[in-house]
């Protein structure tokens, strides 16, 4: 009988042990489809549009596309941060759109310097109240940014019905200066992008972050400041899209209240989730998620050089948020197997 208990226990674990290696394959292969499905799908659209059209792969071409979604950039870094760390920000676009105007109607009465300073400041005070509300009191993320999202912009249509524009001068110069190149919108992209890649591999909140993703509960237990954490977060990316507002500004020379930022925050979210980040936070990169951003950048521009109206363009870009969120279901589940 002893014998027969012996072989049944050497039965289990063996299968135990191939269902480990099973599960590690399966863990392994969910890996890689996020690691690699993206890049070569930029790729591969990349390679099809220069084949397809005549302009794509040219230098002015592939700046112009940095310098029209540096906006999408510099925000993307920090929203994935968030992302990352379990929150999300849905009220984005309508953020943009009041800070845009509140900046515009600065430029025009007081100067560049003022126009600047109000427009970060405006983006700043969304982000502290977000962060006061969801990080500091508890409140759902989801309420908190979509009360945020119909607020924002109604504040930014009662400021300013009509389009702002007549910018003071050294707007439009700085918009169409260059370096090597690449426009001055388009370095803030840059640094802006590299800062928050420094931050989440090279220093210790980039650990905290993921770590409050994963379990906020095990978090607060080790002594990481959760609340302050994510009451940081939203603050900054409420800077970040102060920025980013000003950025759009001086590329369009105007403010239009009603339609700028339409959107936006359906691209950041579809571009971090291109990413790798799951809606639940814990892990991702932020690498692919400006890869991302990239990706949507390539596949509009593409579409446009085709003669592709707006309307296929923002279809496709939902399409890419369904196949997002579908390819994070099923790498999340196949790690939850493993």
């Amino acid at each position: 009988m002893t014998t027969r208990y012996s072989e049944i226990a050497g039965s289990a674990v063996t299968a135990t042990a191939r269902a480990g290696r099973g599960n590690d394959l399966l863990r392994s292969a969910a890996d890689l489809v996020v690691s690699w499905i993206m890049p070569l799908i930029v790729v591969v659209m990349m390679v099809y549009f220069s084949l397809t059209t005549e302009t794509f792969l040219t230098a002015d071409n592939l700046s112009a596309l940095l310098t029209q979604n540096a906006a999408t950039f510099v925000v993307a870094a920090v929203a994935g941060m968030l992302l990352m760390a379990g929150y999300v920000d849905l009220s984005l676009g309508s953020t943009l759109a009041l800070s845009g105007v509140a900046a515009g109607l600065a430029f025009n009465a007081y100067g560049p310097t003022a126009g600047v300073l109000v427009g970060l400041a405006v983006g700043l005070f969304v982000g502290v109240v977000n962060g006061g509300l969801i990080g500091v009191l508890g409140l759902s993320p989801i309420v908190v940014t979509l009360g945020g999202l119909a607020a924002g912009r109604a504040m930014a249509l009662y400021m300013s019905p009509d389009q702002i524009y007549g910018f003071p001068r050294a707007v439009g110069a700085f918009a169409a200066g260059d370096l090597f190149g690449i426009s001055y919108i388009g370095w803030i992209a840059i640094v802006v992008s590299a800062v928050a890649i420094f931050v989440m591999t090279m220093l210790p909140i980039g650990r905290k972050i993921q770590g409050i993703g994963d379990n906020s509960r095990a978090a607060f237990l080790v002594g990481i400041r959760v609340k302050p954490t994510i009451f940081g977060l939203y603050a900054v990316l409420g800077i970040v899209v102060g920025l980013a507002a000003l950025l759009q500004i001086a590329r369009l020379d105007s403010a239009p209240s009603g339609t700028l930022g339409v959107g936006f925050e359906v691209t950041i979210l579809t571009a971090v989730l291109l990413g790798g980040v799951p809606f639940t936070g814990g892990r991702g990169s932020l690498w692919r998620v400006l890869l991302g951003v990239w990706l949507l950048a390539v596949l509009r521009n593409g579409l446009t050089l085709l003669n592709y109206g707006p309307e296929i363009a923002g279809m496709v870009t939902g399409g890419v948020l369904v196949f997002a969120a579908g390819l994070q279901a099923i790498t999340v589940a196949a790690r939850r197997r493993g």
